[in-house]
């Protein structure tokens, strides 16, 4: 009987709310919400897509290492093979000693060392799934998909953008809107201090030579440099983390026959890496033992 009840009071609540809101108000929430929840999706799908790839290059390292243990375990037999043979002899001389002793010793620095690079690769896949997820969410407002790219590639991150939304034709000058969304990702550089930024600019093959520019490798620079520039001037990007680089018409995406693979050619590519002195410390072997 209360249970009666409790579903006719909640009847007449949803009749009366009806009654207060519009239909038409009610179908563009209703449509706001659907568009909304479409983007939330979106967002999911990709980086679930970003998990799986490296889930399968968390197996291939996982596979390596089971390989190089196998090969240290296989070091380590040989080795207590050769001691016991050692020890069978009645003098070593002194200078046999210290062969030993060295190879053990590269022996466990060895295996500390397969250890640092599965953490170091694995605290790379972290930060650049986090960095990724944080720039799609800072980069979807406003921008059209086929304008930007973002794709993480072992341990850099690549910010794909069309020349149309970033440069007046033929030219190395920016469009407003280009500042709009170097500022966006400037937000996300200048919260990761540990990394550097090279900008690349790429052109199609068709030639260019004016008063300004001498060829496609003159344009491609220079659109990189004024990247560059914005980011150091306008959004105070330390010029120490910047790197400027132009790869005129060559490493191209597509074929330059049509007018959309041109257009895809025509590109620049933000990439956000590690700095050079942490990857030598990484191949650095005293470094195991910390």
């Amino acid at each position: 009987m209360k249970y009666s009840s409790l579903i006719l009071i909640s009847a007449a609540v949803v009749f009366s709310s009806a009654s207060c809101v519009s239909k038409k108000k009610f179908l563009e929430l209703q449509a706001k919400k659907e568009s909304e929840l479409k983007t939330a999706n979106d967002l999911l799908m990709d980086c679930e897509e970003e998990r799986n790839r490296y889930s399968t290059d968390l197996v291939e390292a996982r596979t390596s290492l089971k390989h190089l243990t196998e090969q240290l375990n296989d070091c380590k037999q040989q080795r207590d093979k050769q001691v016991t043979q050692v020890g069978d002899l009645t003098v070593l001389s002194q200078a046999a000693n210290q062969n030993i002793n060295k190879t053990l010793e590269q022996l466990e620095k060895k295996d500390k060392y397969i250890h640092l690079l599965q953490a170091a690769r694995t605290k790379a896949d972290s930060i650049n799934l986090a960095l990724a997820v944080n720039l799609k969410g800072v980069l979807k407002d406003g921008i059209e998909d086929k304008d930007v790219e973002i794709k993480v590639d072992k341990t850099v991150v690549f910010i794909n953008l069309s020349d149309k939304m970033l440069y007046q034709s033929g030219s190395s000058k920016l469009t407003p809107r280009a500042k709009e969304v170097l500022g966006k990702i400037a937000e996300i550089v200048s919260s990761r201090t540990d990394m550097e930024v090279m900008v690349e600019g790429y052109t199609d093959s068709v030639p260019i030579k004016n008063d300004c520019t001498a060829d496609n490798w003159d344009l491609s620079v220079k659109r990189a440099t004024s990247v560059v520039r914005v980011l150091q001037q306008d959004y105070k990007i330390d010029p120490n983390r910047l790197i400027a680089a132009g790869r005129g018409e060559y490493n191209k995406l597509a074929s330059n026959d049509t007018e959309e693979g041109r257009a895809t050619n025509r590109r620049t590519r933000i990439i956000i890496l590690p700095k050079l002195d942490q990857f030598y410390d990484l191949l650095n072997p005293d470094k195991a033992a910390e």
